[in-house]
C-alpha cells in the first residue's frame, strides 16, 4: 500500500532538571536547550489540492508550543520529569486529542531533539490511540 508523508519542524527554547540522577549527572543540574519538534503525517490518499494536510493548518501547534513550552520550566509544565521520550510522547497526545481530528493525515511520530545529535521519538499506535 502507498502513503504520502510529510514532516514539519518546530522550536521553541526552554528549561529543565531531572531529579534522582547520580551526583554529577549533567541532565540533573537545572540547565535549558534549544528544542526542535519534528511531526511526521501520512495518508494514503491526497486531499485537494494535492496535499496530506495543509502545513497551514498546523499553526495551532506551533501556538500551542509557543503558549506552554517556550521559555517555561519543563518541569512547572509537565507532570512527570521532562525528558525527551515524555515530551515527544505529550505532543503526539495533544496533536490527536486537539488538531488531527479537524485536519487530514496520520500523525506517524514525533521527534523531538535537545541538541543537533541527539533526539527522541514517540510513534502512536497504528489505528491512533497514544
Amino acid at each position: 500500500m502507498s502513503r504520502y508523508a510529510i514532516g514539519k519542524s518546530f522550536a521553541f527554547s526552554a528549561s529543565h532538571q531531572l531529579p534522582g540522577l547520580p551526583e554529577g549527572h549533567q541532565c540533573g543540574r537545572l540547565h535549558g536547550h534549544n528544542y526542535t519538534v519534528e511531526v511526521e503525517l501520512e495518508a494514503e490518499t491526497l486531499e485537494f489540492p494535492g496535499f496530506v494536510t495543509d502545513f497551514g493548518d498546523l499553526a495551532p501547534f506551533k501556538a500551542y508550543l509557543d503558549a506552554t513550552f517556550d521559555h517555561r520550566h519543563l518541569n512547572d509544565v509537565l507532570d512527570e520529569p521532562p525528558t525527551s521520550e515524555r515530551l515527544a510522547a505529550h505532543l503526539a497526545t495533544w496533536l490527536e486529542r486537539e488538531l488531527l481530528p479537524q485536519v487530514g493525515g496520520r500523525l506517524v511520530s514525533v521527534r523531538v531533539s535537545e541538541t543537533p545529535t541527539s533526539w527522541a521519538k514517540f510513534s502512536p499506535s497504528p489505528g491512533g490511540g497514544s
